[in-house]
């Protein structure tokens, strides 16, 4: 989630104007406000997170200091595959956190029947991914999501329009549980080769192996759950 500050500002001479800043990072907004507060020029200043919440310098702090030990800078990947003649499908979901100053990476697949082509796979795998946020606490904050659907993602941002029935019930699906975990969700469409660790996933989850790990990147150590 990143802020936007708002503050009054008066001149030597009495004159005052009000400034606003582009959107920063939580660290970013409190250093470049304490920074300017010294000059004892600042006359008021507020701040609006994305979501359109409010806050005062004294709140930001105080949620710095619960951030830092919860799940944070979230990037979710997913990927569905699926196969013709078993009519199964794999879900492939990567997401990389921070949490208590360290950088983390989930891995997670899951195979799945009821899936009548390639394209709704790509559905549930998002739908999938979404659920398996929520199984590890991450919620009310951004999340950028990337996949090489962009059938998927320009639909779910509101670019494209759906006139299929069947893949409106996922869209309706995953925009109800991203508004149950307050999630401001960001989307990036990307080619397959960036998507290569989700797309492995679905494709061991069709092969039968089912892959459930934690890695702290920073330590390299990587634990199955």
């Amino acid at each position: 989630m990143k802020y936007r500050i708002e503050w009054i500002y008066q001149t030597k001479k009495k004159l005052q104007t009000g400034l606003v800043s582009d959107f920063l990072s939580l660290n970013e907004a409190i250093m470049i406000s304490e920074d300017m507060l010294q000059t004892g020029r600042v006359k008021e200043i507020t701040y609006t997170s994305e979501d359109g919440q409010s806050w005062n310098l004294k709140e930001l702090k105080k949620l710095k200091d619960i951030v830092k030990d919860e799940p944070h800078n979230v990037v979710a990947y997913f990927d569905g595959g699926f196969h013709k003649k078993t009519k199964l499908a794999g879900f492939g979901a990567v997401i990389y956190f921070t949490q208590s100053g360290n950088r983390h990476r989930i891995r997670m697949n899951e195979k799945a029947n009821e899936i009548v082509s390639n394209n709704e796979a790509e559905y549930a795998a998002f739908a999938y991914l979404v659920k398996v946020l929520e199984e590890y606490g991450i919620s009310r904050q951004k999340v950028l999501f990337k996949g090489d659907s962009q059938v998927v993602l320009n639909q779910l941002s509101g670019e494209w329009p759906c006139y299929e029935p069947e893949f409106n019930v996922w869209l309706d699906r995953i925009e109800a549980k991203l508004n149950q975990l307050r999630i401001t969700p960001e989307y990036e469409p990307v080619s397959r080769k960036e998507n290569t660790e989700a797309d492995k996933l679905a494709t061991q989850a069709l092969e039968g192996i089912e892959i459930k790990s934690k890695m702290t990147i920073d330590e390299g150590v990587e634990m199955d759950e």
